[in-house]
């Protein structure tokens, strides 16, 4: 045991004995969870269960090596671990099957996902940071398969950068990066391709990461050997095992119900990934599932009669326990007995979970059935209003849906009577609904004074000497202001480093600060992106490169299920304010002039989507969110970094707003909206309109995701009364996405005499070459004769057809 070799190292028989029956208990306690936790959902108290039991021995054994200011970036099969740091009561555990959304009774997610997904708090109150290095750090579940992996070596390279770089303030976060990110995998999910191409990318690295892999043989009903070659994930990783004088893998293999073989196999691990940096497998293996996957479903389906008696025999529980017996730990009696207690506690746990999760609804429901029986004995209708206070009145344990939906059903009986009773009703629906969704709807972003969009626009500065200069140069220029202001910024990705990036905006910004902090990185998008939330979420302040907008797409489920998510899901305990570079919209053929913009807006809510439309406006952004905690993507323009751009003067220091239009030509006839490279096709058409009589107001929406917060648009609308959205996604993409924000929520359609209409790119990808592009997306011809056909539309004998 790691904590008693450093830190008992006389340890006394009888302290070795408590320390290993403090272990049974905790492995006990959390088999009980599981079993009660079963049954709960079976019985309809809770909705979906899913959890850890069968791995309750190794989790002992890592928690003995898991250190303050270690991190945590696992799945839903670790309960015990959490349990043995201290992390999760049993009340707790219940409160999160039951989906308590009180964060301080559900503090692993205030009850917005499943039972089982688990974290721990890294800011207080108004959004500052803890002091990390003081506690045991669980970064936010998820999900799917695998999505855990990416966001573990960011976490991990995070120590690496801490202990490189001495002019960061890591005091909240690395003590000189000895910390480990420890991960957890199930055997089945080590065949998905962000597995892979984590595992690869932290060899590379050599950075303090432990994998451990929780191995049953099955995932879900499908066995090993569906899933894994030669069924044995550490046989076919041999080939990462370091050497001598080479990088790589220093890789462990344990079976999951030995105890002293396992709290031998964590030291090691350990003492290699805190000391060496050098990462490290841990392939725990032949430990069982005793429930099968979850409560969806029976393993005795799918096992054989052999198996399910292989698992009772090497359930990891039972072994702990007749190890302990045949060692003289405990006796037979002794064991017997906490298992008793235990089964108390663990029931009284339940009940307190289930009463505290049901007050709230219930104190409502006597104020709900008293309005209810006021409505009903002033209205004509009191024969229909009637049930429904019965059934609030019989339902001994209301959730707060019931509640709502019936007082708005019972509310539609008086749609036509007028009475103190309605009034009380309504207000009562009002304010149930302004004090209950945010429990459910809070924290997409930030809600505290760093939220991007608090910060406030500083303009480029200009003198007479300020001189034309190519794009790119605005930004290298800003990105050395900010390397050289903020320490714990960082850049990486492909051809990043040591060329630059592909079009020169870090040019020498390499030799200048160094392959720590502007790095090249191998063509793995997702784990690019896992590196970035990693960072991020230890106090980093990163940016990572996707080189091109279509190779996004390689990332898009890291951005949308993980970080898009990571305030959401923690209710705002946790923050990873990443910044995402890319450049897009306009170059050569399929796969490197796609603008997904539709698809990227509706996965991605909770990251800022911002299309400066010049390099002055993106390196604007970049200043902004580097004042703010809130993650971000920058779509620059590809075919604008050698156009001309006057140098300002106060680089780093000027910011571009997020949520706030820009109208860069005024007009009275018709309202473009557009973004991007496509604004100055749109320019060069409104120039021709306006040969033929057709005044053209342009306006640069700037930023998607916040969507012009001042509801500056319909104020052009109502000037021009005509309504022109262009952009280069498919029909029904980002354009929609700008209709709806202007005609729904800013109800620009009162102000229109024309039909509002969209020019986008074809449905197909782009095809390559000057002819492709033309043919494939809008042109300035094509803007000009929408924009004309409108015109014709309202005064035809001004505007006669074209064709």
């Amino acid at each position: 045991m790691q904590d008693a070799v450093e830190e008992k190292k006389d340890i006394s028989f009888n302290d070795f004995k408590a320390e290993v029956i403090n272990d049974y208990k905790i492995a006990v306690n959390s088999r009980e969870c599981s079993l009660l936790g079963r049954r709960e959902v079976l019985t309809g108290k809770a909705k979906f269960g899913i959890f850890g039991d069968g791995k309750e021995v190794p989790q002992l054994a890592w928690a003995k090596s898991f250190k303050n200011g270690d991190f945590r970036s696992g799945y839903y099969r670790d309960q015990t671990f959490m349990m043995a740091i201290g992390q999760l009561s049993i009340q707790e555990f219940f409160a999160g099957l039951y989906a308590n959304t009180d964060i301080n009774q559900e503090p692993m997610s205030a009850g917005r996902q499943m039972g089982g997904h688990f974290m721990t708090h890294s800011l207080n109150e108004d959004g500052s940071w803890k002091n990390l290095t003081q506690q045991k750090n669980s970064s936010a579940d998820i999900s799917p398969t695998a999505g855990q992996m990416p966001r573990l070596l960011g976490l991990a390279q995070a120590s690496k950068v801490y202990r490189a770089e001495k002019n960061i303030d890591s005091s909240n976060f690395s003590n000189n990066g000895n910390e480990i990110a420890w991960g957890t995998i199930g055997n089945a999910s080590t065949s998905e391709g962000l597995f892979w191409e984590t595992f690869n990318a932290a060899g590379v690295l050599k950075v303090p990461m432990v994998i451990n892999v929780w191995d049953d043989d099955y995932g879900i009903s499908v066995h090993a050997r569906h899933q894994t070659t030669k069924e044995n994930i550490s046989e076919i990783l041999k080939g990462f095992q370091r050497e001598e004088g080479t990088n790589g893998y220093e890789i462990i293999r344990v079976k999951g119900w030995d105890y002293s073989a396992l709290i031998e196999a964590y030291q090691k691990a350990e003492k290699i990934a805190r000391e060496e940096h050098v990462p490290v497998l841990i392939h725990v293996i032949e430990l069982t599932q005793p429930q099968g996957h979850s409560t969806s479903g029976s393993h005795e389906r799918y096992k054989s009669k052999e198996r399910l008696e292989w698992e009772k025999e090497y359930d990891c529980n039972i072994q702990l326990r007749k190890w302990m017996i045949e060692n003289q730990i405990a006796t037979d009696e002794e064991l017997s007995a906490i298992e008793k207690d235990i089964k108390k506690e663990v029931r009284t746990g339940k009940q307190k979970a289930w009463k505290a999760f049901g007050e709230i609804a219930k104190k409502e429901s006597i104020v709900l059935v008293k309005l209810l029986e006021d409505l009903a004995n002033s209205s004509e209708n009191k024969a229909f209003i009637q049930p429904y206070v019965n059934e609030i009145k019989q339902n001994n344990e209301p959730l707060k849906s019931v509640l709502l939906a019936t007082a708005r059903k019972a509310l539609r009986q008086v749609r036509f009577e007028q009475s103190e009773a309605k009034t009380e009703l309504i207000n009562w629906i009002d304010g149930f609904k302004k004090k209950t969704q945010p429990q459910y709807s809070s924290y997409l972003f930030n809600q505290t004074e760093l939220q991007a969009t608090a910060i406030d626009e500083v303009a480029p500065k200009y003198n007479e000497d300020s001189k034309e200069v190519d794009a790119r140069l605005i930004l290298r220029d800003n990105f050395d202001q900010i390397f050289k202001t903020k320490p714990e910024t960082l850049i990486f990705g492909e051809d990043s480093g040591e060329i630059g990036d592909v079009n020169q905006g870090l040019e020498g910004m390499q030799k200048k600060y160094g392959e720590i902090r502007v790095a090249d990185a191998g063509i793995r998008e997702a784990t690019i992106l896992g590196q970035g939330i990693g960072m991020a979420l230890r106090g980093l302040r990163p940016i990572a490169e996707i080189q091109y907008l279509d190779y996004l797409l390689y990332a898009l489920q890291i951005m949308s299920d993980d970080l898009a998510t990571t305030a959401y899901r923690s209710a705002g305990k946790q923050k990873a304010p990443l910044i995402i570079r890319t450049r897009g919209h306009r170059l050569e053929g399929i796969w490197h002039s796609g603008s997904p913009m539709g698809g990227i807006l509706n996965l991605i809510r909770g990251i800022h989507v911002l299309v400066p439309r010049n390099m002055t406006k993106a390196a604007g952004f970049y200043n902004t969110l580097l004042a703010s905690d809130e993650p971000a993507l920058i779509v620059e323009c590809l075919n604008g970094y050698r156009l001309k751009e006057k140098m300002p003067e106060n680089l780093g220091e000027f910011k571009t707003p997020l949520g706030k239009i820009e109208t860069i030509r005024e007009g009275n006839d018709i309202s473009i909206v557009s973004y991007g490279s496509t604004l100055r096709i749109i320019e060069q058409a409104a120039k021709e309109l306006t040969e033929v009589g057709i005044s053209v107001e342009i306006i640069d929406v700037q930023s998607l995701l916040p969507f012009d917060l001042n509801h500056a648009i319909v104020e052009s609308v109502k000037k021009t009364n005509r309504l022109l959205v262009i952009d280069e996604d498919v029909p029904g993409g980002a354009s929609a996405y700008i209709l709806q924000k202007v005609l729904e929520e800013q109800n620009a359609y009162q102000y229109l005499d024309s039909q509002p209409q969209t020019l986008t790119a074809k449905e197909h990808r782009p095809a390559y070459g000057t002819d492709g592009d033309y043919f494939s997306k809008p042109s300035s011809e094509d803007v000009f004769e929408k924009a004309y056909a409108i015109m014709h539309e309202f005064k035809p004998d001004e505007y006669p057809k074209l064709d």
